[in-house]
């Protein structure tokens, strides 16, 4: 991302006053670091004005005035600069909840229209084609497409459906087609828009922990600064070279990290902004900061590393059987089956060149939980089943048939590669077997493997069996397989994972993933899921893409990088102002202290000039690598520390030196 895209729609004017607003005492308050450069600014104007009505010089106080002023507001600047990106995004995601209106059903069984606003949880509405759905919930009746794209920004329609661990919709999406009706899942000001509204508005952005934390160390050695500045002045006094306090306060505004002290906010910020243009919903920044330290990931198999619903892949006819007459029996037993299995095989026999049609004369069997099959009596006496493998032996064998130990062979080599079969029979004779797959998420294996480069192990949780577990898992290309797991045991394997001192991800779409997504330390819910599943979790995926975990490590990582990064570079170019600085305040009284003067600066004024003007140069500087972030490469940790001490560190303790001396040249020419 350049800087051109940085700043795309930020006028300068509106900023500079989002950053004059920012010197109110209760904002400066709020950052340490920042509230002692704005008391030592305020010091020095006074100073100023004291020496200009004594007749004193004044102006060298008075350039010292305007840099720190400066420096103040150039540290606002990258706090508002990230703000109104991400109240750009607010503003219009506003516009898509604006004037949604609900016809909400009564306890009459009538529909009345109403606001948005006044929707509660478990109320029902209903939804039709061309309308925007007023509020998140589940389909409790119908399936419809919907255009998910003023969430999502993904203009592809997907389908949402009742009874399924599809049902999930939120406000602000379109339905295309058809009729459903919604059970409201959250009271207003709750939704979905709402967080993400609530993430990238500042009054609500938390600190996380780490932010904190830093922030109470930038504290402390402000303090301590502040003590070792204040010890100089007896030092001085006693080397007969009084120091004034004005410089006594640029010393103290270099020697403090005043640069990291003033981006911090700014990298939290748009660390929350940058996981929402990537489509992620986060409740707090704590769940993104612990993104960049998760060990392990485990996933849920349906609906997150597959497609969701098995699908028919292949005809398997048996011995002398042709294969266009167990594509013909498959089609005319699936007719009754409405299940998503049931109308794969519909398409998938035409797409092999099937074209049976529907005989309205017969007596078509829907398929049920209780018999496990489906088919159809044909008017010419015949008898078609579909169904799982002990319902069509026991179909052939009530009408005296032979069921074959060939198919036998069929269905373990269907099972063996993870699929689930089904047996077609016509009367007492086997057809074949037809193979029913979860078919993988295209991607998802090389995505794992980015995984796996990031020090992240993926275990992938399901209640499948063993082998069929197994085999979707190498498919997939996980690290690990947990096969029948229930509820409990996925809560359960997180407690050992976190017993272990480990920090646990965990990706659901169902109710019954949401125990587990509530214990994890990073629970990212699927947005086509269960409102259950996104309430537990704390980031929700609007474009629901197992494969998004990389970006919400790679995030996470980011910000922490980024902060560490840049705090490095603060702290190591600190140094070179003190060789600038302290020669320049006691060269007047002791001559040999010169030899200090490594970069040969015009004047002990211009120095101390030199070195404030680069300290207030540096952050706006700095301004676009808080907010892109640096730039996460593969790695272990002992890898990206010495990336970033070479870079930032040793970067940090060499640039001033020619920055310094370039800003005295010009000073000295201008003077």
């Amino acid at each position: 991302m350049s800087s051109r895209s940085l700043l795309t729609g930020i006028k300068p004017f509106p900023l500079f006053l989002e950053s004059c607003k920012r010197l109110a005492p209760w904002a400066l308050a709020r950052n340490p670091v920042m509230m002692v450069v704005a008391i030592g600014t305020i010091i020095t104007f006074v100073f100023a004005l004291l020496h200009y009505s004594q007749g004193l010089p004044w102006r060298l106080e008075m350039v010292l005035f305007l840099i720190l002023l400066a420096t103040v507001l150039f540290a606002n600047d990258a706090e508002a600069l990230a703000e109104s990106r991400g109240r750009a995004h607010a503003n219009s995601l506003r516009e898509t909840r604006k004037n949604l209106t609900a016809r909400l059903r009564n306890a009459n069984g009538g529909v009345d229209e109403i606001s948005a606003d006044a929707l509660r949880r478990g109320d029902l509405i209903e939804v039709e084609a061309g309308e925007l759905i007023p509020a998140d919930g589940d389909i409790v009746e119908g399936a419809a497409t919907i255009n998910e794209s003023a969430i999502t920004g993904e203009s592809a329609p997907v389908l949402r459906e009742a009874g399924t661990d599809n049902s999930g919709v939120s406000a602000g999406t379109k339905v295309l087609t058809d009729r459903i009706v919604i059970k409201v899942s959250n009271d207003p000001g709750d939704s979905l828009l709402d967080r993400m509204i609530a993430l990238v508005e500042s009054a609500k952005r938390q600190r996380t922990p780490n932010e904190l934390a830093l922030s109470v160390l930038l504290a402390a050695m402000t303090l301590i600064f502040l003590v070792v500045v204040t010890a100089l002045v007896p030092m001085g006094d006693f080397l007969g070279a009084p120091l004034s306090v004005p410089l006594l306060v640029a010393l103290l505004v270099c020697l403090i990290p005043t640069t990291i002290g003033g981006l911090l906010p700014a990298i939290g910020i748009a660390g929350m902004e940058r996981a929402l243009r990537a489509n992620l919903v986060a409740k707090s920044g704590k769940a993104v900061e612990v993104a960049g330290s998760i060990d392990t990931l485990l996933l849920d198999k349906t609906g997150t590393i597959t497609l969701g619903d098995r699908r028919a892949t292949a005809f398997l006819p048996l011995p002398g059987v042709e294969q266009s007459a167990l594509r013909e029996a498959a089609c005319l037993a699936s007719f009754a089956d409405p299940t998503p299995e049931g109308r794969s095989i519909l398409t998938l026999a035409l797409d092999q060149g099937t074209t049976v049609a529907a005989n309205e004369h017969a007596d078509f069997i829907e398929f049920s939980a209780h018999t496990r099959l489906s088919g159809a009596d044909l008017p010419e006496g015949r008898q078609v089943r579909k169904g799982a493998t002990d319902a069509i032996r026991r179909f052939v064998e009530e009408q005296g048939g032979h069921y074959p130990d060939t198919t036998d062979g069929l269905v373990e080599q269907v099972a063996s590669k993870g699929a689930t079969p089904l047996v077609v029979a016509e009367n007492r004779q086997v057809l074949g077997v037809i193979a029913l797959s979860d078919v993988i998420k295209p991607g998802i294996r090389e995505r794992f493997a980015r995984l796996r480069e990031a020090g992240v192990r993926t275990v992938m949780i399901t209640g499948d069996n063993p082998l069929t577990a197994a085999a979707i898992g190498a498919e997939a290309g996980v690290d690990d397989v947990v096969a029948e797991a229930t509820p409990e045991r996925k809560l359960a394997l997180i407690r050992e994972e976190q017993s272990k001192g480990r920090l646990v991800a965990m990706m659901g779409d169902g109710t019954n993933d949401a125990p587990a997504l509530a214990q994890a330390d990073l629970g990212l819910a699927m947005n086509s899921g269960t409102q259950a599943a996104k309430e537990a979790g704390n980031i929700v995926d609007l474009d629901s893409d197992p494969g998004k975990l990389l970006e919400v490590v790679e995030i996470g990582k980011q910000l922490l990088i980024t902060r560490g990064a840049l705090t490095t570079f603060s702290l190591a170019n600190d140094v070179a102002k003190y060789f600038v600085i302290l020669p320049a305040l006691f060269v007047v009284a002791l001559p040999s202290l010169g030899v200090l003067n490594l970069l040969g600066l015009h004047s002990p004024d211009s120095a101390i000039l030199s070195a404030v003007l680069f300290n207030a140069l540096v952050i706006p500087a700095l301004i676009p690598f808080a907010l892109r972030g640096v730039q996460v490469r593969p790695g272990s940790a002992d890898a990206t520390l010495r990336r970033n001490l070479l870079i930032f560190g040793l970067g940090g303790l060499l640039l001033p030196f020619p920055a310094i001396k370039l800003i005295d040249l010009a000073l000295a020419w201008m003077l």
